[in-house]
């Protein structure tokens, strides 16, 4: 099983890159919750932490594919380098003015400052990979490594956050997803030789449209920012149920069970190869998705919940990595940054909406309010893959046709 990432992980440069990728994106799955964290020990309120952390998602969400355009432009090094020091200060500086206990528009422009600069370093990773492999077989395998490194990001942060939050200080959260990022971030951009190639814009060529502009990218936006409210919901609506049930300590547990799933599940997707149309794999992983969300509303125990996620967890990655993999697809390859990181940040917008509206759900009515929530996210990202079946298809129908004839040979030739 693990041959297809022995063989991409020798690649000259492969190995460096996609671990300090892993390490830098320590603060994809640490800062909003550390955010939440700290704002409501030292101001105590959850409602204030939560406009902190949205404020700090949204604006990286309206800003990292401005950025990633930019370093498409003019390569990782060049912008990123200064961009996650100003993110540094930013989430520093947000930690220091929650622990002086300024005015609350000093947590909201610290918190606009980070989200703005962060970026999305699990797009550059992807991006070098795009660059360094051209095989459709070992761009599937590195996609899948990737999205196995996301998920155990998503395993490891939460649990490190609340740990350190608790055990610790309240600061401690931010100020490790901070480390991580400079440590991690700038070993990553110190790896000239594996970065993508610029591609400088042309003095008077027209300006350069959004990729959105796509039929395709639009439907992945729409799909992903439902995939993102179920995952948002999810980790509200679980704590609310351990809490409910007097179990609060397992809450962390549980989520790492839902994203242990996901990333068995990638693993072991992307050791096979597969013939199937990619447009119609991630329609049917949406819809598996889809059935095991629903199934959170029937558990009546936390055992029964750590079932249900495990299980559910196993649709998660393979279609995040179809997802990724569609993206080539719809965008121009000297844009594979900007489009990746549409995925990544429509995702982010979908937790943080998710996350708002399980919170006001289950104030309402309990846990089963905030899993009624992630039901909707879930038939949010159903019907809109099924209503773009047309247009997935359409997009990838000249390109899926090499793909799957070159995957065809490879098998043929072994």
């Amino acid at each position: 099983m693990l041959r297809p990432y022995r063989d991409i992980l020798s690649r000259p440069g492969a190995l460096a890159f996609s671990a300090s990728g892993l390490l830098a994106r320590l603060p994809m799955s640490m800062a909003g919750i550390g955010i939440v964290l700290l704002v409501e020990a030292l101001y105590d309120s959850y409602a204030l932490a939560g406009r902190v952390s949205a404020v700090y998602v949204l604006t990286q969400a309206l800003c990292s594919p401005r950025l990633a355009r930019l370093v498409d432009g003019h390569g990782q090094a060049r912008v990123m380098r200064p961009a996650i020091a100003v993110a540094s200060i930013g989430l520093v500086g947000l930690t220091v003015a929650a622990a002086l206990h300024a005015p609350t528009p000093w947590l909201y422009a610290t918190a606009i400052v980070a989200g703005a600069t962060i970026g999305s370093f699990g797009a550059f990773v992807r991006a070098r990979w795009n660059h360094l492999v051209r095989s459709p077989r070992e761009l599937h395998s590195a996609y899948s490594l990737e999205s196995a490194a996301d998920e155990l990001v998503f395993i490891v942060g939460p649990v490190l956050a609340t740990t350190l939050a608790a055990g610790v200080t309240p600061t401690a959260a931010l100020v490790v997803a901070v480390a991580g990022m400079l440590v991690g971030g700038y070993w990553f951009l110190g790896l000239r030789a594996t970065e993508p190639p610029p591609n400088p814009p042309v003095v008077g060529a027209p300006r350069t449209r959004s990729v959105l502009r796509s039929g395709g990218m639009v439907v992945l936006a729409i799909v992903f920012v439902g995939m993102g409210t179920v995952f948002g919901a999810t980790d509200v609506a679980t704590v609310a149920f351990a809490e409910e049930n007097g179990r609060p300590d397992l809450a962390g547990v549980v989520l790492a069970v839902f994203a242990a799933g996901s990333l068995i599940s990638g693993l072991l997707y992307g050791a096979r190869h597969w013939v199937m149309p990619l447009w119609k794999r991630f329609a049917l992983g949406m819809v598996a998705l889809g059935i095991g969300a629903s199934l959170f509303v029937l558990v009546t125990s936390m055992t029964v919940l750590a079932v249900v996620m495990f299980v559910a967890g196993f649709a998660i990655a393979p279609t995040i990595i179809n997802g990724n993999g569609l993206v080539q697809h719809f965008v121009a390859r000297e844009r594979i940054t900007e489009g990746l990181t549409i995925v990544g940040t429509t995702l982010g917008v979908g937790v943080s909406a998710g996350a708002s509206l399980a919170g006001l759900a289950i104030d309402a009515s309990g846990s089963h309010g905030g899993f009624l929530v992630v039901v909707a996210g879930a038939g949010l990202m159903v019907v809109a893959t099924a209503v773009s079946l047309r247009t997935l298809r359409a997009g990838t129908a000249d390109l899926g046709t090499d793909v799957d004839a070159a995957l065809t040979r490879e098998d043929a030739t072994g």
